[in-house]
């Protein structure tokens, strides 16, 4: 075995022992880590990352078939698929196209005095950016470059934050360990599981099947983007019903939504109104899943349930002074030095996938899982937490790197599924070929559970 490869495999078995130590929960069966080549490729240990992410959701899994009485499954770890599933963006096709994952205003741009990563998908992130630049809201790229490239990196950070638009100053990762938000992100396990005192009696559903252990569970989905679909996309693959519940005052992104809504079902509703709808929503999940910044769903009004497992993501962790900041997987790795890392000696790079969005995705649905479990036992509620920030420190604290790598490996069409017009990648756990179905019509679903799990009858 490879140097590299043996420091990958260190890695990934280490990430599973530290979510364990987080979590505490038992520690898993040992697992055969194969040797993952060229995929996934960076200076930093991204598959240890990648695989070691995807091995704690299985063994929680696995913890969750053994307190409903049943065999735990041997999965496998399949580099390949891994590879695929953490760059769903850049092997999904619609018509035969690629799609472009980031739009005209986001990426990095040079300041007076050093690199800005900015963030614009979303129309509304790209309206406040032209504003705090003050630009017109038609100012073409070349505008915006030239208004940022007189402006400091740490003025025009701050100026974003307090505009509510993003973009971060590119720090190499000892500016980023001096910064005070660095010492709050990076604080804590990486997944937080803590009980509340609320209690509802509860069993274990046992309508499960051993490769779709989570039948009965109700899971809303109230995130976007990746590290939240992700978890709650890994939930509904092991039989979760999964409700996203979207604002329709605010559009989503086409491709985006295709990308990572499988096995799920899509509704809209406003939650700034009284909803029966989304009181009887609430009242009878399992799991409520959100991507709000901290403060944003209590000031709705959104209090949790008895026994309800509250999961939440966020991108710089729940305290501290960037706790309310916007902020996403480009975003986090500018501010905390992997673009410098993965960058040539001069100009920012970036890792081969927005790891940190995936691999907290499955650490958060491995968390949720173990939740689950222990709600089993005890009934009561509790809340489960990630951040991208701390799984970025979690990266950055780790040996292995290899900063001569080769380029990354390409998964090949035979880690892909197609349906119609849309090719993406497949379940990265290798048992499945594919997701229960495909994304559905944004927003198609009636806002209720299913009558019937056993036919998806709505």
């Amino acid at each position: 075995m490879r140097a590299s490869t043996l420091g990958a495999v260190e890695v990934g078995a280490r990430l599973v022992r530290d979510y364990e130590g987080g979590a505490g929960v038992a520690e898993s069966a040992p697992v055969d880590w194969p040797d993952p080549g060229q995929y996934l490729a960076a200076t930093l240990p991204v598959w240890g990352l990648a695989a070691g992410s995807v091995q704690a959701f299985v063994a929680a899994a696995d913890r969750y078939r053994v307190a409903r009485g049943t065999a735990p499954i041997r999965h496998r770890l399949h580099p390949e698929r891994i590879a695929a599933s953490f760059s769903s963006d850049r092997l999904l096709r619609i018509d035969g196209a690629p799609v472009e994952g980031f739009a005209e205003l986001s990426g990095f741009f040079p300041t007076f005095d050093g690199w800005v990563r900015t963030h614009a998908n979303y129309p509304h992130h790209r309206a406040r950016l032209l504003a705090a630049l003050e630009l017109p809201a038609d100012a073409p790229r070349e505008s915006v470059e030239a208004q940022i490239a007189v402006i400091r990196a740490a003025d025009l950070e701050e100026l974003a934050a307090a505009r509510g638009a993003i973009a971060v100053r590119v720090r190499d990762e000892t500016q980023w360990r001096a910064e005070p938000q660095s010492r709050a992100a990076g604080a804590g396990p990486l997944v937080a599981v803590v009980a509340r005192g609320d209690r509802r009696s509860y069993t274990v559903p046992v309508s499960g099947t051993p490769y779709q252990p989570l039948q009965g569970i109700r899971v809303l989905d109230l995130t976007r983007v990746i590290a939240g679909p992700v978890a709650t996309r890994a939930l509904a693959l092991l039989g979760a019903e999964v409700l996203r519940v979207d604002p329709p005052q605010l559009p989503e992104i086409p491709w985006q939504y295709t990308d990572t809504c499988q096995g799920k079902y899509s509704t809209l509703l406003d939650l700034r109104l009284a909803d029966p709808a989304w009181e009887a929503l609430l009242d009878t999940a399992d799991v409520l899943v959100t991507g709000y910044r901290p403060g944003a769903l209590e000031r709705l009004g959104l209090a949790g349930r008895p026994g309800l497992i509250h999961a939440r993501v966020s991108a710089w962790g729940f305290t501290g002074l960037w706790a309310g900041r916007r902020g996403f997987d480009s975003i986090v790795q500018a501010a905390t030095g992997i673009a410098v890392i993965e960058g040539a000696s001069s100009v920012p790079g970036a890792l081969p996938a927005q790891a940190l969005d995936h691999a907290s995705g499955y650490l958060l649905a491995a968390g949720i899982v173990d939740a689950l479990t222990a709600r089993s036992a005890d009934g009561r509620g509790r809340d489960v937490r990630v951040s991208l920030a701390r799984t970025a420190t979690w990266l950055l604290s780790e040996r292995g790197r290899t900063p001569d790598h080769p380029a990354p490996a390409v998964p090949g069409p035979q880690t892909t599924v197609t349906h119609g017009r849309t090719v993406g990648a497949a379940p990265a756990l290798a048992e499945f070929p594919d997701y229960p179905f495909p994304a559905p019509g944004y927003g198609a679903a009636r806002p209720r559970w299913t009558e019937n799990p056993a036919t998806g009858h709505r």
